[in-house]
């Protein structure tokens, strides 16, 4: 009797193809001893009854109380609607890090395996945070915002995780890409904290890289890298540019790890226009599957399974959208059977060590009690130093620049700067500097006053005096964090 339950969802599309024929292979394998896989409702069928979540409040529960979820493709509504169902499971279950593993596989030629050069190495991207919170606004007629949210906690978790991943793998080299030669605040921060995370990990060389250098040098020279950890923006976007150099996302595995659930899943698309037909290529699912496996204690198997599967690679075994176009295209579910057909064989290249982990170890925390609230930072002391307030308006910088003066007489706060888009254009600026009717305008103290001195209400104080007269889109307080500015400067200032 199996001994562990598994939350399904076969996914849209070729999901549920695909999802089959990889259930039938672990089935060959052993693997439905141990586990029970139980469907659960999501996707385009959920969608289509106006859940926007995109799931039943049935699969949320069975998904929570079994803790993995193992997920085929899923279809993300367009314009409007639901929102993508991959990013709101990974928000709501906080599965903080999404780990991939891109390795050149036997059997699927690239530039790269015809020129000789190795590629082996995981991506590790912050799952939770930066524009991923999806928090949008329009601003004014010509302009829209989107937030970019970067905390501590967050920066936390997913760097240790990726250390403690890259000791368990016996990796020897980290390195953190990140933009924070300009995002000097938030990417940052995620630099800090990666850099404090490996200070428990001596063993393990860390480097860091900017984000385009990265995107060059995976493309020239893949090899270096054994382990990269990102921002999650970045992180998805290096994540394809990788999958590219392995054949492609039907190659490229994911699993989205949390504290309390994890989930495993075929991050390429839903290929609508071979529904139905059979042909479609499982390998990135088995390969997801793979990892959960291994995730739940299911080593053996895993190792097996694998084997199986680069065996039939090297032998030729190929769905029509990879491998020799010489030898015949298998479909679906032939394709699985080839790998079946190889269990318990051991590939030339590559085998897995099969070892001993034959019964799942996976024991599902304990549910929380309420939400949880994470911190790093304590104890610090912050005092507000000033606000940017945030205009609609189509006047130029001067004529602004008039009226936040008058708007500020008579208060603790002096007007220090005007930006557009960004780029500073009051005190100083170029005459060349186009602006758009959306302005930040800074307030700071004036001589004779000190941090401490007053609290957020003479800020609110001003806000109130500007919005009689001016749209205030929004408002940001300026503080200093045990005597550090938390905050920007404008470019150009």
């Amino acid at each position: 009797m199996a001994t562990l339950r598994i939350a399904m969802a076969p996914g849209d599309g070729i999901g549920a193809e695909i999802m089959s024929a990889t259930l039938e292979l672990f089935r060959a394998a052993g693997v439905m001893e141990q586990v029970e896989f139980v469907p659960v409702e999501m996707g385009r069928s959920v969608f289509e009854t106006g859940n926007t979540r995109g799931m039943t409040d049935e699969a949320i529960r069975t998904t929570e109380e079994c803790g993995v979820l193992f997920k085929g493709p899923m279809e993300t509504p367009k314009g409007s609607g639901g929102k993508s169902i991959n990013v709101t499971a990974r928000k709501m279950w906080n599965a903080f890090a999404n780990l991939r593993h891109f390795m050149a596989l036997p059997g699927v030629e690239t530039v790269y395996t015809r020129a000789g050069i190795p590629v082996n190495f995981y991506i590790v991207r912050e799952n939770i945070e930066d524009t991923y919170g999806g928090v949008e606004h329009r601003l004014s007629n010509d302009m829209i915002q989107c937030k970019r949210l970067i905390s501590a906690p967050g920066s936390d978790q997913v760097s240790r995780f990726a250390f403690q991943t890259a000791r368990r793998l016996g990796l020897k080299h980290v390195h953190c890409g990140h933009k924070a030669n300009i995002m000097k605040m938030t990417d940052g921060l995620f630099l800090d904290r990666f850099r404090f995370a490996a200070k428990d990990f001596p063993e393990i060389q860390t480097a860091d890289v900017i984000i385009d250098a990265l995107c060059m040098n995976l493309v020239v020279k893949p090899q270096q890298y054994q382990m990269i950890v990102l921002p999650n923006l970045q992180g998805d976007i290096v994540s394809d540019l990788a999958a590219g150099l392995v054949g492609g996302l039907g190659f490229a595995p994911s699993a989205n790890i949390g504290r309390h659930i994890s989930i495993f899943e075929a991050v390429h698309g839903t290929a609508p226009d071979i529904v139905g037909r059979g042909i479609a290529n499982p390998t990135a699912l088995i390969l997801s599957g793979l990892m959960m496996l291994r995730h739940i204690g299911l080593t053996g198997p895993a190792a097996t399974v694998q084997n199986a599967l680069f065996a039939a690679l090297e032998s030729g075994a190929r769905t029509g959208d990879f491998g020799d176009a010489g030898k015949p295209a298998l479909g679906t579910r032939d394709f699985a059977k080839a790998i079946m057909d190889r269990l318990g064989e051991k590939p030339r290249t590559v085998p897995a060590s099969v070892g001993d982990g034959e019964r799942p170890t996976f024991k599902k925390p304990e549910r929380p009690a309420h939400q949880q609230v994470i911190r790093t930072f304590t104890n610090v002391v912050t005092h507000p130093v000033g606000c940017d307030v945030y205009l609609d308006t189509p006047l130029s910088p001067i004529a602004v620049a008039d009226e936040m003066m008058r708007a500020c007489e008579d208060t603790p706060f002096r007007l220090t700067l005007i930006s557009n888009r960004g780029t500073q254009v009051w005190p100083t600026g170029s005459i060349y500097t186009e602006c758009v009717d959306y302005y930040r305008v800074r307030f700071e103290m004036r001589e004779g006053f000190r941090a401490g001195d007053f609290g957020q209400s003479r800020c609110i104080a001003l806000l109130d005096k500007i919005a009689e007269k001016f749209t205030v889109c929004s408002y940001e307080l300026l503080r200093v964090f045990d005597g550090v500015r938390g905050y920007s400067l404008a470019q150009g200032q």
